[in-house]
């Protein structure tokens, strides 16, 4: 009788933690989707097409708004919480400015190229003829918000 209490029970248990965590992966995969829509991902290639061509000599712009590049890390608890921030600002500023996003575990050229040793790094991007400023450092919304004006919108 103890044997089969036992066994019953362990298949119960086993069931719920199958079951809460099918349920927390499936959640995970939602949150990921959605907060990918707004922040495109740039490996080497893109990046050379749309950023900068790091195959030639003198280095210009190549997009038409200003950009924000953010050079993160999937194990990067800050790059982490600041990925939702630049999802909303994203949305916000949506035909004014673009949001990249570079892996530096799968980019370790694009990292190096921009001598990017501490994470998160933000790369602010102006149109014209501004010179590109980088951060270090994780920030809130209010201070991306900050930047992205004076940096990137002041006329």
């Amino acid at each position: 009788m103890k044997t089969i209490y036992k066994t019953a029970l362990t298949a119960i248990a086993a069931l719920f933690m199958f079951a809460a965590c099918g349920n927390a992966g499936a959640k995970t995969a939602e949150k990921k989707e959605k907060t990918d829509k707004n922040v495109v991902e740039l490996n080497s290639e893109t990046f050379n097409k749309k950023v900068y061509d790091l195959t030639v000599e003198e280095l210009k712009y190549l997009g038409d708004k200003p950009a924000i590049v953010d050079f993160t890390a999937s194990w990067c608890g800050p790059c982490q919480r600041i990925a939702p921030i630049l999802e909303e600002l994203a949305k916000e500023y949506k035909g004014d400015i673009v949001i990249y996003k570079v892996d530096i575990d799968k980019e370790r050229g694009l990292a190096q190229a921009f001598n990017v040793s501490s994470i998160p790094a933000i790369l602010y991007i102006p149109t014209g003829d501004a010179e590109p400023v980088m951060t270090v450092g994780s920030r809130n919304k209010e201070k991306f918000t900050e930047e992205i004006k004076t940096l990137l919108l002041e006329k």
